[in-house]
């Protein structure tokens, strides 16, 4: 007999199929119940209702979006890596375009945690360059500014593909956003350089930590550090 859990997983495949099938990118839940065999109840059983069904295949396009983090390559260069990490974002979008858009476009009354989990990825590789100095403002700060300008580039994309085929538009996008959020290596940084030695710092405390002191003088450091390099 099947359990919950495959009977579940069938129906969020069977609506992602429907989904990428789906002119009007969207399902119905009837048809997504007679694809798996089961009757509506056991829908409603399992995910609530239908924002709970869509929310549950927006989920799971994050498990898939990360896998394909997984797969790139990480370098010894925080920076190229995020500079892939645009063109990967736009990729995905390209391979499943509807998926992406139930994602990234709000919806009302929505749970999922699909943008939330792509951001704290995001923080995660920009604290990497801050961590060897390549970042002028904090990792959070830098994720809103680069998520907000990829996801729209690429929405219009979806949505327009006639005017934004030119893909030097993505990265014409993607260098202005950068220019505001990144500087130079070490020893080069621009700016106010306690702001900058205190951002890289509190980066790789993250990054690494350090046994030199207790996890409450950690934290107490982090929190000295969160305030220099924070704007006020």
């Amino acid at each position: 007999m099947d359990t919950d859990a495959t009977i579940r997983a069938a129906m969020i495949e069977a609506a992602l199929q429907q989904l990428a099938g789906s002119s009007d990118h969207d399902v119905a839940t009837r048809a997504v119940c007679e694809a798996v065999g089961v009757t509506q109840p056991v829908l409603y059983r399992l995910f609530g209702d239908k924002r709970g069904l869509l929310d549950a295949v927006a989920d799971h396009g994050y498990e898939r979006y990360a896998a394909l983090k997984a797969a790139q390559e990480q370098t010894g260069d925080p920076v190229a890596d995020l500079l892939a990490g645009w063109d990967g974002h736009h990729a995905f979008a390209q391979r499943d375009p509807a998926l992406y858009q139930l994602m990234f476009t709000p919806r009302p009354w929505s749970h999922s945690t699909a943008r939330q989990r792509v951001f704290d990825l995001l923080v995660a590789a920009l604290v990497r360059c801050a961590a060897v100095g390549a970042l002028r403002v904090e990792p959070r700060t830098a994720a809103e500014l680069i998520l907000s300008a990829n996801v729209g580039i690429t929405l219009h994309h979806i949505a327009a593909p006639a005017l934004f085929d030119d893909p030097t538009v993505s990265h014409r996008m993607r260098d202005a956003v950068f220019s505001q959020v990144l500087t130079r290596p070490t020893g080069q940084d621009e700016g106010d350089p306690l702001h900058s030695a205190a951002l890289r710092l509190r980066a790789q405390l993250e990054l690494t930590g350090t046994d030199a002191l207790e996890p409450e003088e950690t934290a107490l450091l982090l929190r000295w550090l969160a305030r220099i390099s924070e704007p006020l």
